[in-house]
């Protein structure tokens, strides 16, 4: 365990802020591998002084309070990088204090917010559009019970950014519910029709297969490697249903929600990756590590997801909308996006 003495001033502040999101001092002292005391002396310090720090707690107060608010903004599809100006103001307006841009610059470093070029979400022709619509108009009245039947797979790209920009691999996986593979590494991070078939179909998805039965549905997208005809002759032969699925459509896949939470995992842990085997163990780690209950949601999310992209005729669905935590409260999103378009 840790001790207090070794907790620098931005740890505190995250320990703060997740006990502010609701966590139990429990839980957040297990996450950070931290005393169950420390940290509920300092949730009681915090709540007597107002400071997270010892010696610059309103800088630190700040920061978190400003990182708690933008963060998500910055980590969305779609956003630019963060204004070092910006901080500088909104600080100043709260503290009447002016701060200089490296030390923003190096706070935002210390919670893993980078400048980002603007992403541009993959345009969408009509075709593209219509396809993507009648897809959807062809599983509107698929059920759960449905969907629980479906084998969602992807292949990810993975990069620690921290120190080691150039520390990728690319793994593959599969989510359903009351189930997952496990995280499966492309070595050198090439995927051909039949590493897909050895390394992917065979030891992993024909498993699935002979679980569920003949109800079992196995999606992955258009990949050229996904697509070749000895894929395809694989899936006949092993008796493996495959889900067509509509170019371009990343937003409907609930597995994009699922790396995107490994990925947070994976920066927030104490010691993040150094190299590709580091990388490696702590992916597989975080990923064992995932609920059962996450995946469950982001797959019972396909029946409003499918109603999303109906309302906006074919439409990307907002990145913003299908982040986990909107996933709980999904039920308001159709209806306002339909007073939107009205």
């Amino acid at each position: 365990m840790s001790s207090r003495h070794h907790i620098d001033d931005f740890m505190r502040g995250r320990i703060i802020g997740k006990i502010e999101e609701g966590r139990k001092i429990t839980d957040v002292a297990r996450e950070f591998d931290i005393a169950h005391s420390v940290v509920s002396r300092l949730w009681k310090s915090f709540k007597t002084t107002g400071m997270c720090s010892r010696q610059h707690g309103e800088v630190e107060l700040e920061v978190r309070r400003l990182q708690k608010t933008d963060i998500s903004s910055y980590q969305q599809k779609g956003t630019g990088a963060p204004q070092l100006s910006r901080w500088q103001n909104q600080f100043l307006a709260a503290s009447g204090k002016q701060i200089s841009r490296k030390t923003v610059a190096r706070r935002l470093r210390g919670g893993r917010l980078y400048a980002r070029r603007p992403v541009v979400c993959v345009p969408l022709t009509r075709q593209h559009r219509t396809a993507r619509l009648q897809w959807c108009h062809e599983h509107h009245n698929w059920t759960e019970q449905d969907w629980a039947c479906v084998l969602f797979s992807d292949e990810k790209n993975i990069q620690e950014k921290d120190r080691y920009p150039t520390c990728s691999i690319m793994v593959w996986a599969g989510i359903m519910i009351n189930g997952r593979s496990r995280l499966h590494v492309v070595a050198n991070g090439t995927m051909t029709g039949q590493r897909y078939i050895d390394e992917v179909l065979l030891p992993h998805v024909r498993l699935f297969r002979g679980a569920v039965g003949d109800k079992f549905v196995f999606m992955d997208d258009n990949a050229t490697c996904h697509r070749t005809l000895a894929v395809q002759d694989c899936l006949d032969s092993e008796g493996i249903q495959r889900l067509v699925w509509p170019a371009r459509s990343p937003d409907l896949n609930p597995i994009e929600n699922v790396w995107d939470a490994l990925g947070r995992q994976v920066a927030g842990r104490n010691y993040p990756p150094t190299n590709k085997n580091t990388l490696f163990r702590a992916l597989t780690e975080e990923w064992d590590k995932l609920p059962q209950q996450l995946l469950d949601n982001v797959v019972q999310s396909m029946i409003r997801r499918v109603e999303c992209c109906i309302t906006l005729h074919g439409g990307h669905i907002p990145y913003g909308y299908l982040s986990l935590r909107c996933l709980l409260t999904f039920r308001w999103i159709v209806p306002f996006l339909r007073t939107q378009i009205k």
